[in-house]
């Protein structure tokens, strides 16, 4: 029986393996304060992004809390798409924030600017867009929609390391992005995730962050420190800094695979699916079929593992938000993503393309 293709598989080398042990010998394996290879990590990502200040935290869903607490949305309202891993959204509600679910953009499945602005009330407080897939969202029309309704931004980039707008990494253009680092994401690590700061409160942010992510400590001198807030154990340690160290290194060469890839499926898939923009990391593929439940037993059949990205946020019993999003309802139903990632041989996605054209 030929070796299952996986959804998602992470390259790792005897690099990473090499790294990993050395912080294992070192007995030094975490720190709340950031040093070690978490400081290094921050700066190298910091560099890679090209940002003001990147601070490192355990996940992706630890970065979206810390940032929505620096943006005060106790009984105010969030923006957000539904179509979207869960964390999104409960990140809001840790905060004491109410989810507001806005529609997507049936090419992109990226949250539509035009029912962003249908939802804005005088409690709103925060856009959250998330970058569907590694596909930027139109920044520009939602930092619009920011500068004239006086509102914060907020980005949730879990999918987009590596990706670009306008030239330019995400991460660079808003004041609070939010990444996730996952064996399944772009920068593969056991676990993490980073905040990226820019503009006039980046410094006043970072201080805040620093604390909040290490039990709200502040002012430590040698074994003295205080605490001054409530915070929470967020930090990241040190074997996960190592391995996203080396996969940083990869990054840019791994995404260019993936986009070879997301090419050949533009030029050979007849479904309808995901749009290709050079742009684009492509944390995930997309396709859209009728009967979804029938395709995906047959790639499994066929060796050929499929997913489901996402169930809508909005319709899981503890939302059960009555708020209607006719394209996130409708396309959720057809939505199945196929491999991409960089272990994939040519004769792996020939294959893949071949079932997939087949049983849509």
């Amino acid at each position: 029986m030929s070796k299952q293709i996986k959804l998602f598989d992470p390259v790792i080398s005897n690099d990473e393996i090499r790294a990993a042990v050395k912080v294992l010998k070192s007995h030094f394996w975490a720190s709340g304060s950031g040093s070690g290879n978490v400081k290094k990590f921050e700066e190298f990502f910091n560099t890679y992004i090209g940002s003001q200040k990147s601070l490192a935290v355990n996940s992706g869903t630890a970065a979206l809390h810390l940032a929505l607490s620096l943006c005060n949305i106790k009984n105010k309202e969030v923006i957000l798409p539904s179509l979207s891993f869960v964390s999104t959204a409960h990140a809001v509600m840790y905060n004491g924030g109410k989810p507001i679910f806005a529609d997507i953009d049936p090419v992109t499945l990226n949250i539509d600017p035009n029912s962003i602005e249908e939802k804005i009330s005088k409690n709103t407080k925060v856009i959250l867009p998330v970058h569907f897939g590694g596909l930027s969202c139109e920044l520009n029309l939602i930092q619009k929609l920011c500068r004239n309704n006086d509102l914060s931004l907020v980005e949730d980039a879990a999918h987009a390391t590596g990706s670009l707008y306008k030239g330019k990494k995400i991460g660079t253009h808003g004041s609070i992005v939010c990444f996730s680092f996952h064996p399944v994401k772009n920068l593969a690590m056991p676990a993490g995730g980073a905040l990226s700061l820019n503009g006039k409160n980046s410094k006043k942010f970072e201080k805040s962050i620093r604390s909040l992510r290490w039990c709200g400590i502040s002012n430590r001198k040698g074994v003295e420190y205080d605490v001054s807030t409530l915070g929470w154990n967020y930090y990241m340690n040190e074997v996960s800094a190592s391995i996203g160290l080396v996969q940083l290194k990869k990054l840019d060469n791994l995404i260019s695979i993936k986009k070879n890839i997301a090419k050949r499926y533009l030029d050979e898939l007849y479904v309808e699916k995901m749009p290709f923009d050079k742009n684009c990391s492509y944390h995930m593929f997309w396709i859209r079929v009728k009967n979804r439940k029938l395709f995906m037993n047959k790639m499994t059949q066929h060796g050929i593992e499929t997913g489901i990205h996402y169930n809508p946020i909005h319709k899981m019993s503890f939302y059960n938000s009555k708020q209607q999003l006719p394209n996130t309802e409708s396309l959720f139903n057809e939505l199945v993503s196929i491999p991409i990632h960089a272990n994939l041989s040519d004769s792996s996605v020939s294959k893949i393309i071949k079932y997939a054209n087949k049983f849509s």
